[in-house]
């Protein structure tokens, strides 16, 4: 998923101003950059930092009342270590989620990451490997926790790297099935709302389509964080008829085997 910047750092005060000329708005925070840094300036003294405008890289946008974020991968890697603490597996293995998810819950419990293009993370308790998620290199049913977060929605669109293959995302899913242990847990997210496909980036799903491709499954949680985030947050036990009445929003499916 592509995540929307809304701050704008330059890195050469001539190149703020190229870009500058035609932003109106941004001509106004330019100008109350440079008040600030008169008033900083006033208060320097002896300087203790080389602040001189050469080394200005002004950030704009950022004077807001809250603290902006993005919702999805804020919201659903906190759902999911709240499930891997309550659990407390012996070892986690995640295919292709989000780093911060496996870099964070490495602290507490031993976690295996793969991913197509592995990442050359450096922690103690982390193990990085490269794999193929239409060909896990694990037995049947061995897998005893498991994880993949907004990740099947993008498999076969080639947008990794990987192969075209429109049914990519049901062979992906078929996977993550058959190496699941008897009893073990499955955290999954996607896209949930009127399904569709936006080529390259990813797929939409419906609440119905997931637990359909799953239902050798059990659901036992289904979570939502909503197109309109900022009242509800992430919402636990969402219902269906809300999941449905969503344009972009995420699922979050925990299922037992």
């Amino acid at each position: 998923m592509s995540i929307f910047n809304p701050f704008w750092p330059f890195r050469k005060a001539k190149r703020i101003v190229e870009i500058l000329k035609t932003k109106v708005q941004d001509r106004k925070a330019l100008q109350e950059i440079k008040a600030d840094y008169l008033a900083f300036k006033k208060q320097s003294g002896t300087a203790r930092f080389d602040h001189s405008q050469d080394k200005w890289l002004p950030y704009v946008g950022d004077k807001t009342t809250l603290t902006p974020f993005e919702p999805h991968y804020t919201y659903h890697p906190a759902w999911a270590a709240r499930i891997i603490a309550k659990i407390k597996p012996h070892k986690h293995v995640d295919i292709s989620s989000s780093l911060r998810f496996c870099t964070m819950i490495s602290a507490f419990v031993p976690t295996d990451f793969y991913d197509f293009r592995p990442a050359n993370l450096k922690l103690s308790n982390l193990n990085c490997r490269q794999a193929n998620l239409l060909n896990l290199p694990f037995a049947n049913n061995s897998v005893p926790s498991l994880s993949c977060m907004h990740t099947i929605e993008h498999i076969g669109l080639g947008r990794y790297g990987d192969e075209i293959d429109y049914n990519g995302d049901l062979k992906a899913m078929n996977e993550l099935v058959r190496v699941l242990a008897k009893d073990g847990h499955l955290l999954i997210v996607v896209p949930i709302g009127k399904p569709r496909l936006e080529f390259n980036a990813h797929r939409i799903y419906s609440y119905d389509q997931i637990t359909s491709y799953f239902k050798d499954l059990h659901l036992k949680e289904f979570s939502l964080i909503p197109d309109d985030f900022e009242p509800f947050g992430l919402i636990e036990n969402a219902s269906k008829e809300f999941a449905d009445q969503q344009y972009w929003g995420c699922g979050c499916f925990w299922f037992s085997k």
